[in-house]
């Protein structure tokens, strides 16, 4: 038979092993030390500064000729000769269409002769009138027929006057069977050919001439805009731009290599679209710019005195679509700042309104920051103070 040991119940025992249970987990449950207060995140920041700085518009628009010559007919008669290229360029007084002139010819060579017999009978009729005005002093004629002979000759000077005007119309008849170009530039595509009938006058044209250098950029502003303009210039807020240059953006976002010169406004608004007209001139040697072309240009209306420059990325907009910034205050803690802008200067924002001269822009760490948090600022493009970033690099330990 196997006798198994009975287990010891004594209180000493008993008492050890509960002491050692509760130090077991005593050691179990300890908490361990709270970490350390995280430090402020680093936000970078540029310190805001007032100064003088252009304020630029960039308006859309199209380009226009700088004159418009439509070419019609003054006289009736067949299309002998079309005597240009199509597409080409002409200069001014340059034949483009001969007309048919036999008729014309005609009428002048008639007028002509009329012009030579009314001259003619002019010369007779002075003669006769000397004559009877010696003798009517020595009564060889009687008044009344030395009186004849005097209106005769006013009638003769006014038929040669006739007939000198009627031989002018038949030379201005004649010299417009030739179409001269009015103006010099680019000539469009012929809209008759040789044989065809054109009569004086007639609506349609036989040709356009356009001269495009230099050539106009019609641009189109809001009034609202411009009053606003014309009002801060008033007050003082901005000083008025003269001789304003204009920069040209073509359509596929390239610069135009020449810079043009505004023009004038228009004096009326648009009721259409509220929009004011301002025409710019540019040169166009080479021909880049062509009539109807889309375009933006850029000019400075006005020159801000006390600006502020503010990068892209520091700017956000509200719910409403309000612009914004943020800034470090006093007792650097995240606040917004909402702010009126005026375009741009390259890369930044024309602030105007809204943010005080020395006042902490953020722009960068806008991420990881909220208004009324504290921050650490740094100056954009400085390096991170040395503690703060060792702080930053510990790791948390739970």
């Amino acid at each position: 038979m196997q006798i198994h040991p009975r287990t010891s119940s004594h209180p000493l025992v008993v008492a050890l092993a509960c002491a050692l249970g509760v130090l077991v987990l005593g050691a179990c449950t300890r908490k361990q030390a709270p970490p350390p207060d995280e430090p402020p995140p680093v936000v970078s920041v540029i310190v805001a500064a007032s100064e003088s700085v252009p304020l630029v518009s960039e308006l859309p628009g199209r380009t226009t000729p700088f004159m418009v010559a439509e070419l019609r007919p003054q006289v009736s008669g067949i299309i002998q000769k079309r005597l240009f290229t199509e597409g080409g360029n002409v200069q001014a007084g340059q034949m483009l269409y001969q007309i048919d002139a036999a008729v014309y010819q005609a009428a002048y060579d008639s007028a002509e002769a009329g012009l030579v017999r009314a001259q003619a009978s002019l010369a007779n009729a002075r003669l006769k009138a000397q004559r009877y005005a010696d003798l009517v002093k020595i009564k060889a004629v009687s008044q009344q027929a030395n009186d004849d002979a005097e209106a005769a000759l006013k009638l003769a000077e006014a038929d040669v006057a006739v007939a000198r005007a009627a031989l002018n119309k038949a030379r201005i008849d004649l010299e417009f069977t030739r179409v001269h170009a009015p103006i010099s530039g680019r000539i469009g595509r012929s809209l008759v050919t040789p044989g065809a009938l054109v009569t004086a006058n007639q609506p349609d044209t036989l040709a356009v001439v356009q001269q495009l250098d230099p050539i106009y950029v019609d641009l189109t502003q809001s009034s609202a805009e411009m009053q606003r303009l014309r009002r801060e210039i008033a007050m003082g807020t901005i000083s008025r731009a003269e001789d304003i240059p204009v920069q040209l953006i073509l359509e596929d976002g390239s610069e135009y290599d020449h810079p043009g010169k505004l023009a004038f406004s228009e004096v009326s608004v648009d009721p259409a679209t509220g929009s004011v007209t301002l025409r710019a001139s540019f040169p166009n040697p080479n021909g880049a710019l062509l009539p109807g072309m889309y375009v933006r240009a850029r000019l400075a209306q006005g020159q801000s005195e006390q600006a502020i420059l503010v990068p892209h990325a520091a700017v956000g907009h509200d719910p409403r679509g309000n612009s914004q910034v943020l800034v470090v205050d006093a007792d650097d803690k995240v606040a917004v700042r909402r702010v009126q802008l005026r375009g741009v200067a390259g890369s930044q924002w024309i602030v105007t309104g809204g943010l005080a001269v020395g006042e902490k822009v953020i722009v960068e760490g806008l991420q990881k920051v909220r208004t009324g948090q504290f921050v650490q600022a740094q100056i954009f493009g400085e390096e991170a103070p040395q503690d703060v970033a060792a702080q930053a690099a510990l790791p948390n330990v739970n």
